[in-house]
């Protein structure tokens, strides 16, 4: 203390001084470094745009670190040249002009060495070579050049530049030390960007693909059948199909309605584009309009997001209504005005949307009568009613029945790896005279139970279900025979079939459960000719 009373600073008070300013602006540096990076990382998370997510990096950088100018060069993987992606503070003719071989300049030793560089004279480095031609004339600030290499897995593909104000001789370790970190955020950038660009092209290839084996999948050609019953039907199917008329299909359940509708809209212009299917009768009451329609956030309660609806999702390509018999009346006032005048609102919404859409119906309910009931609107079924298709049951197209038995025994035997090539003469005969009330999927199920069942290369009765046998046998027989000979002519049938199928008696009696002796006796009761 002096004699006015004052203080008065000691050498170690001055130092002490100086290392809190010192120790102060240190904190401030490092907070100010963090707000940096989290405002990158901010950048990179906030899309998946890779041009934005870098233009947002140099735009921090630049109101960061008084950035005049940046770069970020990448080596394209076609030439091996190093070419810049974004810049910053360059026109796009300087941009263009940007381009290196590894090795080449400044930016090409980095990407060569792995080793970040600071050029604090510009005009006396013979590798800044200035390509860009970006500083054509002496600026009144000086800048010096930091450049770093951008990093993934130990794999250089490319650096990260900058123009940063010149700071004499003071080190700018901290700045490349802050580079290298962004530079290793943009290399992960880069990353996440080639394999979006790997899973897009995937799924283009996987897409075009699928689209190729629907095409060939449901040629009208690949269709199987035999009857003159369902070649009207295709000849239909081929001549509706290159038109945009809107077709309904009308048949019992599991005739093969969706089958035919798909083959329609697979060999039509519309082919590329989306075939939509809805089950109108899988639907509850309250969810139909909505998913047909979509509907907009807070149209109800639960409405979190906007939905797309299926008529949308449909544009440009077909849907198919899938039983229009079960829509509700207050559906069949929306679909009216889709098929007028090919627009609508989503649920909750006030903006009309168009769209272009083919459409398919099918039901196997008699529409006509559900008008004439009041069940249906008239102006609908006149509407949907334009190419009407009908697909009659199996039960009256049985020749269907032996094509279609060596297709699905073709199919289930390959799925299940099963050497099975036929079915007997004697199971066909039982196929044949079932009714089929469940046309063609019923006889599909069956035809796979008994591929599952088959232990030899042919199907025969044995694997049929029981009460298709005995159906059978009522069918044909019941009005000249009683029931024991019911029973008896089965017997002796699949007697006959197990002796021509395994060849010795042992066998036989062995698969069909009964001793030797048995068989024996039934062989004789029965007259068979072994």
């Amino acid at each position: 203390m002096n004699s006015s009373g004052s203080v008065v600073p000691t050498p170690l008070t001055k130092y002490t001084n100086l290392c809190n300013i010192h120790n102060c602006s240190m904190t401030l540096l490092k907070d100010f470094k963090v707000r940096t990076l989290v405002e990158i990382s901010s950048a990179l998370s906030s899309s998946l745009n890779l041009e934005k997510t870098l233009e947002s990096i140099l735009k921090v950088l630049s109101d960061s670190l008084e950035m005049q100018r940046g770069t970020i060069t990448l080596v394209d993987p076609k030439t091996n040249e190093l070419r810049i992606e974004i810049a910053f503070g360059l026109t796009k003719e300087e941009k263009e002009r940007g381009r290196y071989k590894i090795g080449e300049g400044v930016t090409g030793k980095v990407v060569e060495t792995g080793e970040a560089m600071v050029i604090q004279d510009i005009e006396a480095e013979p590798l800044f070579l200035n390509r860009t031609q970006a500083r054509k004339k002496l600026e009144s600030r000086k800048f010096a050049f930091l450049c770093v290499p951008i990093k993934v897995s130990n794999k250089i593909i490319g650096a990260l530049s900058v123009d940063h104000l010149f700071k004499g001789d003071i080190s700018y370790e901290e700045d490349i030390k802050l580079l290298t970190i962004i530079a290793s955020m943009v290399g992960q950038a880069v990353k996440v960007r080639e394999l979006a660009e790997k899973d897009k092209q995937a799924v283009i290839s996987e897409n075009i693909k699928l689209k190729r084996e629907l095409k060939g999948k449901y040629k009208f050609t690949n269709i199987v059948y035999s009857s003159q019953a369902m070649e009207s039907v295709l000849e239909s199917g081929m001549q509706v199909a290159q038109s945009n008329a809107t077709v309904i299909i009308h048949g019992e359940s599991g005739t093969g309605k969706e089958l035919i509708a798909s083959a329609i809209h697979y060999n039509s212009t519309r082919a590329n584009k989306p075939f939509i299917k809805v089950a109108c009768a899988a639907l509850p009451e309250n969810l139909l309009e909505s998913e047909l329609f979509g509907y907009e956030r807070g149209a109800f309660t639960g409405a979190a997001e906007r939905k797309i609806g299926r008529f949308e999702m449909a544009d440009l390509g077909t849907i198919f209504l899938d039983e229009i018999g079960d829509l509700t009346p207050l559906t069949q006032v929306k679909l009216l005005r889709i098929l007028q005048e090919r627009e609508f609102e989503r649920l909750g919404g006030t903006q009309t949307i168009k769209i272009d859409v083919r459409i398919i119906c099918a039901t196997h309910r008699n529409l006509e009568k559900m008008v004439k009931d009041g069940k249906f609107r008239e102006d609908l079924f006149y509407r949907i009613n334009v190419f009407p298709i009908y697909i009659p049951p199996l039960r009256e197209r049985k020749e269907d029945i032996p094509p279609l038995a060596d297709y699905f025994i073709s199919k289930y035997a390959k799925e299940n790896k099963k050497n099975i090539k036929a079915i007997s003469r004697s199971a066909l005969d039982i196929l044949i005279a079932h009714n089929w009330p469940g046309n063609v999927r019923e006889f599909e199920n069956i035809i796979e139970r008994a591929v599952v069942l088959c232990q030899k290369g042919t199907i025969t009765p044995s694997e049929l279900p029981s009460n298709l046998i005995l159906r059978k046998d009522v069918d044909l027989e019941v009005s000249q025979a009683s029931l024991p000979e019911i029973v008896e002519s089965i017997e002796k049938r699949s007697i006959e079939d197990a002796l021509k199928k395994l060849k010795t008696q042992r066998k036989t009696a062995k698969a069909l459960g009964i001793t030797e002796r048995m068989l024996g006796y039934k062989i004789n009761k029965y007259k068979i000719d072994i």
